[in-house]
């Protein structure tokens, strides 16, 4: 296989002559439901109760946790740079066939900027009714991004028009946790776990099946490679921190998910529309 072909498989475009259409959205569809059976019928998964203790609880320039907390600063900048760039129509332009394609992105880098003040007055001081603050926000990301994959790929009507539906779920999912905490300790994250990491398997697997409509369509895995590394740096915070007791994992899980969003910044700012449409 040439490199031509090879983009064009990777691409998802190989697709169009081994499976029919209504068959790759069975697929989706199928997944989904899945997911979606799996959750509801396993026993509820409470909070770990150490999750608030972090590595790296040291107290500098007079703030606690200073470096948890500060390296949300990206996340604001990231989400004012995408902004901006959305809002300048003639930049913004090209980046998009559809005008309406604009608003799930929108809406990520706006999860992306209150993510940094949520994350931050939760890293102040950790505890769980905080985390439910540092949580919803990104729920709006991740749902966002979503929703924008689903417009680039599948249908750009349909993407928009679930956008409202997933980011009511996304920010459900933290207030059933929340609301359930009061019951029980730990309460139920079942439908959290979904709305944070079903998009994270859906979204490769929807970009293999369906062609992009945009070129630089390769960098959502890029996008996604840095996600996974953000979130082995959360589970690698102890031992990150113990190499010279300088950073932990967390507050490098913090930068690799701001880059991740910059990349994503970066692609619509390169990526131009496809002459044709895929099927």
């Amino acid at each position: 296989m040439d490199h031509l072909s090879w983009v064009s498989a990777m691409n998802g475009e190989w697709a169009d002559a081994s499976i029919t259409r209504r068959t790759r959205l069975w697929v989706v569809a199928g997944l989904t439901l899945a997911v979606a059976v799996a959750i509801l019928t396993r026993p509820p998964i409470p909070q770990s109760q150490s999750y608030n203790d972090f590595a790296d609880q040291r107290t500098l320039l007079g703030i606690p946790n200073l470096l948890n907390a500060i390296s949300n600063v990206p996340f604001l900048l990231v989400g004012i740079l995408g902004l901006t760039f959305l809002w300048r129509r003639r930049a913004s332009g090209d980046a998009f066939v559809e005008p309406s394609e604009k608003w799930p992105y929108v809406l990520f880098f706006a999860g992306a900027a209150l993510t940094c003040f949520g994350s931050a007055y939760y890293h102040l001081k950790p505890n769980d009714d905080r985390l439910m603050w540092d949580r919803l926000p990104m729920t709006l990301s991740f749902m966002a991004f979503f929703a924008a994959t689903i417009a680039e790929r599948i249908d750009a009507k349909a993407g928009v028009r679930l956008l409202l539906p997933m980011i009511i779920v996304g920010i459900s999912s933290v207030l059933y946790w929340h609301l359930s905490e009061l019951r029980t300790t730990g309460g139920d994250l079942r439908w959290y776990v979904e709305v944070q990491y079903y998009p994270m398997l859906a979204i490769p697997i929807i970009a293999f099946l369906f062609p992009s409509r945009y070129t630089c369509s390769m960098c959502i895995f890029g996008v996604l490679g840095l996600y996974v590394v953000s979130k082995a740096l959360e589970l690698l915070d102890g031992s990150t921190f113990a190499l010279g007791r300088i950073v932990s994992g967390h507050t490098l899980k913090h930068l690799a998910a701001a880059a991740a969003i910059y990349l994503v910044l970066w692609t619509l700012q390169k990526r131009r529309p496809l002459a044709a449409k895929p099927s």
